[in-house]
């Protein structure tokens, strides 16, 4: 594939080194994958004294000497994902991203989990645009835009944009099921919650006239593992949405994850990557569906009937999370954390594979624990998997997983071919 989109992993000693086996930024045609930066001073390698407010502080220098290392600036960032040891620090937090970005915010997910590596209060991680792609010895002029939507159908923050395109995706904040009418949560259970999450998300994307069947990829953050199951409920009456993606069967790929807290008492919360065929200016204005999403399964892998294991869209690939069940016997998979790890990551392998992709064009790993003492086994396995360390990571404990696994991976792949045009 000489001449086309190449993986372009960096690091900088400005900023930590990695607690594991990946790097600070991955860079892959219009978008950089940073790994979620913890509040470690890169001098001492230690966490810095203070509380959520200065740890905060350091993260977000972290991420902006890793911005900075790359030629970008810190309003070359489209989301930003906290993660937060006490959702009471929120507040905090909140201060701390308006002193780093005090013109322009871009969409951001805030979410309490179970624990955070090191012992920390805060994590951070960012998605940056990459104007000028990385097509070796051929870089573009760098000149797109980022496009920022708002629509008073759905919450409006000051601390995070609703939608912000740039190039051929849309990120979407994370949606709380909050009536944008009167401010307040919706009445009712986990199900009214998870409807107005995904009403909040549809009226966002029917503002910028973007179809519903145009999310690639969704994340739904609980506090309840029980509640999945009628968060599930109310996703069949979303998905699918159109004629055309009901003859399909198609439904996004998408991660569950047990939060111990949301902001605003939630019990439900509802992340989204949205396609964008148009792409953004200076790019040409082609019809919607001239690029095409690619949704595909493989029997190598466990399959969902409410997400699909990988969806293509122009450069990328986002991949379902993948829990640690052996696709031939649709159990979990005997032993502890590294043998979990094994059977995720072979899951992973084997969807990669069925796309005639290879575990070198993953870009981005999430990891998810329920305890983060097997941090060190999961390590030695996952190296295995990426002996060069590649793919930018975040970790973040969580109370519970689904099956009762004790780990679960979901990955973004890059896709140097891109998808088609719909002739």
């Amino acid at each position: 594939m000489a001449g086309n989109n190449a993986v372009a992993a960096r690091n900088t000693e400005n900023a930590p080194v990695g607690v594991g086996p990946y790097s600070q930024t991955v860079a892959f045609s219009h978008y950089n994958n940073l790994s979620a930066q913890l509040p470690i001073d890169p001098a001492t390698g230690d966490l810095v004294a203070g509380g959520a407010g200065e740890q905060a502080d350091q993260c977000l220098k972290n991420l902006e000497a890793v911005v900075k290392s790359i030629d970008h600036v810190l309003d070359d960032v489209v989301r930003l994902t906290v993660f937060l040891a006490d959702i009471a620090d929120a507040d905090a937090v909140d201060e701390a991203c308006a002193r780093s970005f005090p013109d322009y915010v871009p969409t951001r997910t805030t979410v309490a989990v179970a624990a955070l590596p090191l012992g920390a209060l805060v994590q951070v991680e960012a998605l940056v645009s990459h104007g000028e792609g990385t097509i070796p010895d051929a870089p573009q002029a760098g000149d797109l835009v980022k496009v920022e939507s708002s629509t008073a159908n759905a919450p409006q923050s000051s601390r995070s944009a609703q939608a912000v395109a740039f190039s051929h995706y849309n990120n979407v904040s994370a949606q709380l099921p909050i009536d944008p009418a009167t401010g307040d949560l919706v009445a009712g259970g986990v199900g009214e919650q998870a409807e107005q999450c995904l009403t909040n998300i549809k009226e966002i994307l029917r503002s910028i006239d973007v179809p519903f069947d145009d999310i690639v990829k969704t994340t739904v953050f609980v506090t309840d593992l029980a509640d999945v199951e009628a968060v599930d409920e109310v996703w069949t009456t979303f998905f699918p949405d159109s004629s055309i993606a009901r003859t399909a069967a198609y439904v996004p790929a998408r991660t569950t994850v047990v939060a111990s807290a949301l902001p605003r008492g939630a019990r439900v919360q509802v992340e989204a990557v949205v396609s964008h065929g148009d792409g953004t200016p200076p790019q040409l204005v082609e019809d919607r569906h001239g690029l095409v999403i690619w949704a595909k399964n493989t029997d190598d892998a466990p399959k969902d009937p409410l997400s699909t294991q990988t969806v293509a869209f122009s450069h990328y690939n986002h991949l379902s999370a993948q829990l640690p069940v052996d696709p031939r016997s649709g159990e979990v998979v005997p032993g502890g954390a590294a043998e979990q790890t094994r059977r995720c990551l072979e899951n992973i392998r084997a969807i990669v594979e069925s796309i005639d992709h290879a575990l070198e064009d993953v870009v981005k790993v999430n990891v998810f624990l329920t305890d983060l003492a097997d941090t060190g086994a999961v390590d030695a396995v996952y190296e295995e998997f990426f002996p060069a360390g590649t793919p930018a990571r975040r970790t973040v404990g969580v109370a519970a997983l689904p099956r009762g696994a004790v780990v679960q991976i979901d990955a973004v792949v890059s896709n140097a071919e891109g998808t088609p045009p719909a002739r």
